[in-house]
């Protein structure tokens, strides 16, 4: 049940992503874990699958985001593969294609020449342009007002569109003020969905953002998943 808001404008993409996951699943922050198969591209990587969560390529300037959602797929779990592999393979500039052996996803692509976000539910995988402006996307699609998070808050970010280089710290004030709510609302972004049926928690947001000249991302882990904490000076 992660979040991602995207800022679309000529040029590139501006985002903020919430990652939900289990606590007790093992991964790294944001760093360099594939200088073999992947040089010099940075993530979230998950230890157990070896994959990402979030990766960016500051050499071509692509950024992916994945986020799980709802399928119908029919294999046994066995034959399933692991989707840690879809955003490492995006910035590398290797989509995915369809038949895919795997769960549900979202996965935004970002890039200077536009964005997009691929979405997978075990038989069909669709593709739906970013336009220009602000966007949201969740466990359903791009600007879904079925996610109670995106009715609630996607008015609110456009209003705080970012236009100058304090972007990154007005989103995250208002990423803030969403964090008045209960984890466990339906409206909340970041999140506890414990109560909701799944095992997953709120652990760390990054902002990041691609541009034709420019390339960067950063993170902050929460200290307690699923509750908000304020960042550190200087971070």
């Amino acid at each position: 049940m992660c979040t991602v808001v995207i800022d679309v404008a000529d040029g590139g993409a501006r985002l903020l992503a919430v990652r939900d996951e289990d606590p007790q699943r093992a991964w790294d922050d944001l760093g360099e874990w594939w200088p073999d198969e992947y040089p010099g591209v940075i993530g979230i990587h998950d230890r157990r699958a070896g994959g990402a969560w979030l990766a960016l390529d500051p050499a071509s300037h692509r950024l992916a985001v994945l986020l799980n959602r709802a399928d119908v797929l029919d294999l046994p779990e066995s034959e399933v593969l692991s989707r840690g592999s879809l955003a490492l393979e995006s910035v590398a500039g290797r989509s995915p294609e369809a038949p895919l052996r795997m769960h549900g996803f979202n996965l935004l692509e970002a890039a200077p020449h536009g964005s997009r976000v691929l979405h997978w539910d075990g038989i069909e995988l669709r593709e739906t342009p970013v336009p220009g402006g602000v966007h949201m996307i969740a466990h359903d699609d791009l600007d879904d007002p079925r996610t109670a998070r995106i009715a609630a808050w996607l008015p609110e970010f456009a209003a705080a569109r970012p236009d100058d280089d304090g972007w990154a710290d007005r989103w995250i004030t208002l990423l803030a003020r969403s964090a008045e709510l209960s984890p466990d609302d339906d409206r909340a972004i970041i999140r506890d969905n414990n109560a909701h049926g799944y095992p997953t928690e709120s652990l760390l947001y990054c902002t990041a953002e691609v541009q034709a000249d420019a390339a960067s991302a950063r993170s902050h882990v929460l200290a307690e998943p699923g509750r908000w904490d304020s960042r550190p000076s200087g971070a």
